[in-house]
């Protein structure tokens, strides 16, 4: 994870580890904003970005924000908490399916608990906690599902924008939520751009900390 700070405000983006020299990152420490926005990493681009609009426009103080706190406990504890609040804003239909991009187990077992389907997709493959195989193109869920529930770790790996592409190709309505951590300043500007649904999680993350921590819900306008 790459975290940078503009006075208060700290923006993230997460990265693969080893995908970036740690030198690149120790280059960033007191470097210009307007140089890391321009920065030849996305990644860094994003952290920046995030910490900027953050620092400006802090969720705190946003009106479209319905902020929650993520009660205090071990980190499955507050894991799950943050799913039940990240899966209520999915308005798919009673038994309709998602595709979630971005597997996170305590997600995936929400959406069990409440009757939906889903089709995981990660770019790491692998199984869920439950035996299901993990799709590594998101293209391949598309058609079969109700909504999109993505993670913020897409706007880092320049895979974002092929998603709404493909999404706005689709005729069928299929509406985006972001659980974002990484880039969650900068998914709030998506909104009602692609995006229809925000889980915004700025730092310090509910990993990081047992003590209780805010998560920043947002709707596109029009959408309740």
């Amino acid at each position: 994870m790459i975290s940078l700070r503009v006075g208060t405000a700290t923006g993230s983006c997460a990265v693969e580890p080893g995908s970036i020299d740690p030198e690149v990152v120790y280059a960033c420490v007191g470097a210009p904003i307007t140089e890391l926005l321009h920065h030849d990493e996305l990644a860094v681009q994003i952290a920046a970005l995030d910490a900027h609009l953050t620092h400006h426009h802090p969720h705190s103080r946003d009106p479209r924000a319905v902020t929650v706190q993520v009660g205090g406990g071990d980190s499955l504890q507050r894991s799950v908490a943050r799913a039940q609040a990240v899966t209520a804003l999915i308005d798919g239909p009673p038994g309709g399916r998602v595709l979630v991009i971005g597997v996170v187990n305590s997600l995936l077992a929400c959406l069990r608990e409440s009757g939906m389907s889903y089709v995981p997709c990660d770019l790491k493959g692998g199984t869920t906690e439950w035996g299901e195989p993990i799709v590594t193109d998101f293209t391949e869920g598309l058609d079969s599902c109700d909504a999109v529930l993505a993670s913020g770790m897409m706007l880092g790996n320049g895979t974002f924008d092929h998603l709404l592409t493909q999404v706005s190709a689709n005729t069928r309505h299929l509406p985006v939520i972001m659980f974002a951590q990484s880039g969650a300043a900068v998914a709030r500007e998506l909104l009602g751009c692609g995006v229809d649904a925000l889980s915004a999680e700025p730092y310090p993350f509910f990993w990081l900390t047992g003590e209780v921590s805010p998560l920043h819900l947002y709707r596109a306008s029009g959408h309740r």
